[in-house]
């Protein structure tokens, strides 16, 4: 994936953000891993937003399968997700609480990513 995100570049709804550096696809078992990493370091306080979903799905055909024969069935789901995609945010805990738990998501992702806050990100 090339080029830059078109839009969900801002802080919205929350008051820190997970910002994607890089472009990737990632699975909804790793946007899972890191909502779960987020809430399990805030102890279930404040309010999480996960602002990427995975809507596309993408196959794979079976190990010792011939050519031909069509597509492969559906093997799981992803969110393509480009550079600079803000694809969590959080509010409602203190600022080292929540730069502590984006940094926890973060580190379960595919991309990397750099902790935002919504001033830094109304600039843009």
């Amino acid at each position: 994936m090339r080029g830059e995100a078109k839009g969900g570049r801002q802080v919205a709804f929350g008051e820190y953000g997970l910002q994607a550096i890089d472009s990737h696809w990632i699975t909804n078992r790793q946007i899972e891993a890191a909502r779960i990493a987020i809430t399990r370091k805030m102890k279930r306080g404040g309010q999480v937003w996960i602002k990427i979903f995975p809507q596309l799905s993408y196959t794979s055909k079976g190990v010792g399968v011939r050519m031909g024969n069509g597509k492969g069935t559906p093997e799981g789901w992803v969110a393509p997700v480009k550079r600079g995609t803000v694809m969590f945010e959080v509010a409602g805990v203190p600022e080292d609480v929540a730069r502590e738990a984006l940094r926890l998501a973060a580190s379960k992702l595919p991309v990397r990513a750099k902790i935002v806050t919504r001033q830094q990100t109304e600039g843009e």
